[in-house]
């Protein structure tokens, strides 16, 4: 006997992103595409351009303050500078109690106005929402660092983009890889 399928409907992109300049822009243009109440799930090894692709993102939104890693404060809220949403910005690496613990940080804001970006998220916020966005950024390895200039290898990064859930059914992922 089967089990019964829970899993919603998933929509994937894959994009290969030459630098840090390009995973910003990837920010930039994923923010077009989200709103409020969107959950992003960010995973990543360190230095792989999470908090790179959430600075595009905030820039595309419009949030006052500059995009840090919140690896200290484990949640940063970048409230918007005209209409729009605010951009919750979260690491959840230290985050051991995953949901609850999320709760507890008292964030001040309403996460259903909000986009929220959860850097380290696998595992532990997924009930937050059955729509979300997961990204994995994977260091490129292979011959495509052989056509690179020295040192340009490092910066090469595979994206893949999953949209889970109803709402990103017919969100138009593509138009991240223009």
């Amino acid at each position: 006997m089967e089990a019964p399928h829970h899993e919603a409907p998933a929509v994937t992109l894959k994009i290969t992103v030459n630098s840090p300049e390009q995973m910003g822009e990837l920010g930039r243009r994923l923010a077009k595409l989200l709103r409020p109440g969107d959950l992003v799930m960010l995973t990543g090894e360190l230095g792989a351009g999470k908090t790179t692709l959430t600075r595009g993102l905030g820039e595309g939104l419009g949030v006052r303050g500059a995009v840090t890693s919140p690896t200290f404060v484990i949640a940063r809220v970048h409230p918007p500078l005209a209409e729009g949403p605010s951009l919750v910005h979260v690491d959840a690496y230290r985050l051991g109690g995953g949901l609850d613990e999320m709760e507890d940080l008292d964030l001040d804001v309403s996460l259903p106005e909000s986009v929220v970006v959860v850097e380290w998220g696998d595992g532990k916020v997924e009930e937050l929402s059955d729509d979300r966005l997961r990204v994995v950024i994977d260091r490129a390895v292979g011959e495509a660092s052989g056509d690179a200039p020295d040192g340009a290898a490092d910066e090469v990064r595979d994206v893949t983009i999953t949209g889970l859930g109803g709402r990103w059914a017919d969100a138009d992922l593509a138009s991240l890889s223009a």
